[in-house]
């Protein structure tokens, strides 16, 4: 069976300072993404040698963990050095049918992102079936997910991604995230969720 690895970063840990510091990148990413891989590889192999009993708790387990791998690992690819620049073409159209301006969206994610009560994430989404563009919060990592619904982008709002820079200044995480978001990379994953929307809209 297929193990689960640690994805490589697309920049260096330093790429998107002054926003978020080379040593927080790095600690989030070496420590505590690879602990969610490690941790869903070690359920895997657990849930083999399962009994009835140990299975329900193993597949939470499995769950978060691996939420917490493939949340992490898209929200590498929601930033990028010298990002921040305004969404276009047809995702910016989206952007203005779902929520009126790129601006109403940008203090949505913010919202998202400063009242996660806990550990969390603020996610924007592709809802096929009624095909709109929704902002939600992602309890934990995967609590309150909405099926069928496809990420665009992705923010942490979990202390580890924030504190070491912002301490308990979740406005001011908010607003560094913005600055280096990966709208271009939003844009084309858009694309694809247009175009192989889920079973759900079928």
């Amino acid at each position: 069976m297929n193990t689960y690895t640690l994805p490589d970063l697309p920049y260096e840990y330093s790429a998107l300072e002054p926003a978020i510091s080379a040593r927080a990148m790095e600690i989030h990413h070496s420590k505590h993404h690879a602990k969610y891989v490690e941790g869903t590889n070690s359920t895997l192999e657990s849930l083999k040698q399962a009994s009835d009993k140990e299975i329900p708790g193993l597949e939470h387990a499995l769950a978060f963990n691996l939420g917490g791998h493939l949340l992490h690992s898209l929200y590498w690819q929601s930033m990028t050095p010298g990002g921040g620049q305004r969404p276009e073409g047809d995702l910016l159209e989206a952007i203005n049918d779902s929520f009126g301006s790129y601006d109403r969206l940008a203090e949505r994610i913010s919202a998202a992102i400063t009242t996660v009560q806990g550990s969390g994430w603020g996610a924007l989404l592709w809802e096929p079936l009624g095909a709109r563009l929704i902002v939600a919060q992602l309890r934990d990592h995967q609590g309150e997910q909405i099926v069928g619904a496809q990420p665009l982008l992705i923010a942490d709002s979990w202390e580890h991604a924030y504190y070491l820079d912002y301490q308990s200044d979740k406005a001011a995480w908010a607003k560094a995230f913005l600055s280096v978001a990966d709208w271009s990379g939003a844009g084309r994953r858009f694309e694809l969720a247009c175009k192989s929307p889920s079973a759900v809209a079928a």
